[in-house]
Parts: structure tokens; sequence; C-alpha cells
């Protein structure tokens, strides 16, 4: 492994104990940026360091499927930001978070060197269902409410038009899909496609994953000019046969020429997830 190369993984985890365990045995992997976690096992080895002060938060009690970032060696050093309400200002070491269980961010050092640190943001746009006085046909809620409020918190951390000025690396499960309009009736195109307009605003690039950099599905569904991955499968499929993509990797315009993106989603590799996991490798270089 290049020693100058940082590697993360972003892995929706499905409330599931036994991808923690699968996550611990990953070599070679400093930073982890998780979706739907749940409590982590006591047994963990040493060397992954979970987040747990989200439990005694005072939204804790109300939600237990929480984003994190998580440190998984010592080739790096890692200030979470606390999550707080969201105030018009706040302090040095705090995130103001507008959504439950959204997003988690934390600053990233490499060791050794002049290392140039970035932001690492894990994020989970969670289905939220309209108001109960409003029809609906939205059986599952909408994704673009929580992606939004990710964002506009997100947007906290960037104070300069210049994309140049910010080092930020956001990855995670937007539930939604990329640049296709045939999609699942829950998916509402024009709204998801207001996300990648914020962020594109915002000076984020879009780095997918997109293909060849993992398998697309067999057969594509719809246009079959998309370049989309399979990163998911419902309940009713399995690895082999996933054919949606819902999570993505986004970097600051400039650092992302630092950053390359593959999915680890050949049948064999997948995990015991739904999701599979995103690899995303950061080269400490002069960007």
């Amino acid at each position: 492994m290049n020693m100058n190369t940082i590697r993360v993984v972003s892995w929706n985890m499905a409330h599931r104990k036994q991808p923690w365990h699968e996550l611990a045995a990953m070599k070679d992997v400093d930073v982890a940026l998780l979706q739907e976690t749940c409590r982590p096992p006591d047994c963990l080895p040493s060397h992954v360091e979970p987040e747990t002060a989200y439990l005694w938060a005072p939204w804790g009690k109300h939600y237990d499927r929480w984003p994190m970032v998580v440190k998984l060696s010592d080739r790096v050093k890692m200030e979470r930001f606390e999550r707080v309400f969201p105030f018009g200002s706040v302090g040095p070491h705090e995130m103001a978070v507008s959504g439950i269980g959204t997003i988690a961010i934390a600053r990233i050092t490499p060791s050794g060197g002049k290392p140039k640190p970035f932001l690492a943001v894990s994020m989970y746009a969670r289905w939220i269902m309209p108001q109960q006085s409003v029809e609906t046909n939205f059986r599952v809620g909408m994704a673009d409410i929580a992606a939004h409020r990710i964002i506009s918190d997100l947007s906290m951390f960037i104070g300069a038009e210049d994309p140049g000025t910010h080092r930020i690396l956001a990855a995670g499960d937007l539930n939604m899909w990329y640049g296709t309009d045939d999609v699942p009736a829950c998916s509402l195109i024009a709204r998801d496609r207001t996300v990648w307009d914020r962020m594109r605003a915002l000076g984020l690039e879009f780095l997918g994953p997109q293909y060849p950099d993992g398998r697309k599905a067999d057969p594509v569904p719809g246009a079959s000019e998309t370049r989309n991955v399979v990163t998911y499968h419902t309940t009713g499929q399995t690895p082999e046969t996933a054919n949606k993509q819902v999570d993505y990797v986004f970097a600051s315009k400039g650092f992302h020429k630092a950053v390359s993106v593959r999915t680890l989603n050949g049948v064999d590799e997948w995990g015991s997830s739904d999701h599979c996991r995103l690899l995303i490798e950061i080269s400490n270089g002069p960007h």
C-alpha cells in the first residue's frame, strides 16, 4: 500500500451486527463513513474506534440508525464534531444538525510529514414521510427532504465561493437514482436532480462511482446508456441480482483530483449488508 494514500470505506450497514466484524477485518483501511449503524459490538478490536456519544445526545432516544465516521488505523488522526441543535453559530468543535440521523462529520489528518487535513462526511438521506394532513402517494416518503437538510448542514463548513478553500469528502446513501429517467416509483426525478445541483453550487464534484469502477446491473434497467453501478439490493434480491445505485461520493473541486472511487460490489465481496461498500482512495499530494 502507498503510504501517501489514505483509504476510506463508505458503507450502509443496514443496522446489522455482522458488518461491524467485516469492517474490522478490512486491511489497510483508515477511515469508515457509515450509515444505518447499530450499537457496535463490545468485542471489536481496539483499532476500530466507533462513535458512541450520539447515544446520549438530546435526540439519541429518538433514532437508532446513526451515521458515523469511524477511525480504523493509526495512520490518521480524527477530530469529531459534536452534534448540536441548529443555532445561528456554533463552537469550533460543534456542528449544527437539522435532521436526526442524517450526517456525521470529522476532521481527518494523515499522520507524518506535513499532512493536509480534510473533512470526512457520512451522509444518510433517510426516507421522511409527508406531513400527515397532506395527500400523498409516496408510500415510503421522500429522500430529498433529508438530503437537502444534509446539504444545508454541510454548507456551514464552506465559507467562501472558491472551492479551493475547503477539502471535503462526502459519501453515503442518498436513496436516489442518478442520471436516468427510468427509476422506481418512489424516486422523485426532478427533486432528486436538485440535490446534485446544490452539491455542484457548493463546489462539490460528483465522483460516482460510475462504470467501469464497479459492476453494472445485468440486465440494466431502463436506459442502457446509464453508467450507474449496483450498490443496493432489495429484500427480494441478492447481490447477484441487484440493479440499483443509491450510494455516492462527492469531493471539493480541486481536492477531487486526488480522490478515486470504486465499488466493492462483486458477488463474492459484497458483504453482509444490503448495500455494498465503496472504497475511496485519497492521495496525500499537492491538491
